[in-house]
């Protein structure tokens, strides 16, 4: 049941991240079509800007459960058995302190700025707590992935963003043509 809300959780920010980036491309076309028109779009840069941020950090967490992350596995990929799990542990412990601070401080950063009540300075004036929930929410989601993650290999499981080991010559010719881990 768990399982099902959260990778529901993690599908909807890739899903939101999506639709962040269809707004970015949507902004942009309109503000350079309208300067050929003499059409303007107030505070688009900012709206793009605001999105690119939102798009970025929502797809965070679907990134990383899919795999698609860039990650350094140069020490663990040679390891197996006991001593991958504590390394696995060790990494997975060393990223979700990381990203639990950076969440606690970019909610501290939005709380700030609604208690105190920051506005944008751009044409259309947007309280500034509104476009960084974004970021905020993807930190958190992706906090949650991470420590998902970290449950799982340390009942013994594989880790859900390492690739299945390839089933034929075929598919790990593939893999490393394609540039993918093996």
């Amino acid at each position: 049941m768990i399982r099902k809300i959260l990778d529901g959780l993690y599908l909807l920010a890739g899903y939101l991240a999506g639709a962040f980036l269809v707004a970015i491309f949507a902004l942009m076309m309109l503000l350079s079509v309208g300067r050929e028109i003499n059409f303007n779009v107030p505070s688009g840069d900012d709206f793009a800007g605001w999105s690119l941020v939102a798009m970025a950090f929502l797809g965070l967490a679907h990134t990383f459960k899919r795999g698609e992350m860039i990650r350094v596995g140069l020490m663990i990929e040679r390891l197996h058995g006991p001593a991958r799990r504590v390394a696995e542990l060790a990494s997975l412990t060393i990223a979700a302190a990381f990203i639990g601070y950076f969440t606690y401080q970019t909610g501290q950063l939005a709380y700030d700025s609604w208690r105190f009540f920051d506005m944008s300075t751009g044409v259309v004036s947007v309280p500034l707590w509104i476009p960084q929930l974004g970021m905020v929410a993807g930190l958190a989601i992706l906090l949650v992935a991470i420590i998902e993650e970290w449950v799982t290999v340390a009942r013994g499981g594989r880790p859900t963003y390492e690739p299945d080991p390839p089933q034929s010559t075929e598919e790990l010719i593939e893999r490393v043509a394609q540039g993918g881990g093996v």
